[in-house]
């Protein structure tokens, strides 16, 4: 006669009556890394930023040149990783310029190209100069 091997089975853990509990307690509870990113994120550009972390060069393009006349643009190659508010925030320190929007595009060679409109009382014109572009 063949016997036949008790097993034990492991004990339940507490588990919550229904999956709506359960998210419940999984959203009461965030994460030690969820608290960390925004508050690293938000100190990273409080201090210790550096604008030419994030502007790579001016783009010395004839589009570029008659943007900066006609429309009162400048245009950077940035960094790729670089979001649209770490660019006018870069733009603001480094030239010392009110910005007043901010345009971007990945090129083909796979680089990113930021067209930064200034505010009406900054003069593109001006900042070319002091860049040497002009």
């Amino acid at each position: 006669m063949h016997m036949a091997k008790e097993t034990s089975l492991p004990a339940k853990a507490k588990q919550p009556a229904s999956p709506a509990k359960a998210l419940a307690t999984a959203a009461a509870k965030p994460s030690p890394a969820a608290k960390e990113k925004p508050a690293a994120a938000a100190t990273a550009l409080a201090h210790d930023f550096d604008p030419y972390d994030v502007i790579i060069h001016p783009h010395l393009a004839e589009k570029s040149m008659k943007m900066i006349e006609l429309q009162n643009n400048l245009v950077f190659m940035v960094r790729r990783t670089a979001s649209k508010r770490a660019i006018k925030q870069a733009v603001e320190q480094g030239f010392a310029v009110k910005v007043q929007s901010v345009r971007t595009e990945i090129t083909r060679k796979g680089q990113k190209k930021a067209y930064v409109r200034l505010a009406p009382d900054s003069s593109a014109v001006d900042i070319a100069t002091r860049m040497g572009m002009v």
